[in-house]
């Protein structure tokens, strides 16, 4: 199945891999310079939570696109939402 991210879950996705990107940037910098070993263990942890939160958001559309798929006569655009977001809080709550 091919994952269509689009509307409001893209701009979601992207920032928070960017933000991953930067928090993992970071971590580098502050290993190069020796920094104490918690502040590095603190912002590797905030990375890898931004990299599970994409993650999750991208299986959470994923799921809903395929249960729309699956439900030909569709539901309203608030009622997918909803189910994104439910889904999404779901897998979340496993990380």
């Amino acid at each position: 199945m091919e994952l269509d991210l689009a509307g409001a879950e893209l701009p979601s996705v992207l920032n928070r891999l960017r933000r991953a990107q930067g928090q993992i940037s970071g971590v580098i910098r502050m290993i190069e310079e020796g920094r104490d070993c918690e502040e590095v263990v603190t912002q590797l942890a905030a990375a890898s939570r931004a990299l599970d939160r994409a993650g999750f958001a991208i299986i959470a559309t994923g799921l809903q696109q395929c249960l729309g798929n699956a439900d030909d006569g569709g539901k309203p655009g608030a009622d997918r939402e909803q189910l994104r977001v439910r889904l999404e809080k779901l897998f979340l709550s496993l990380a």
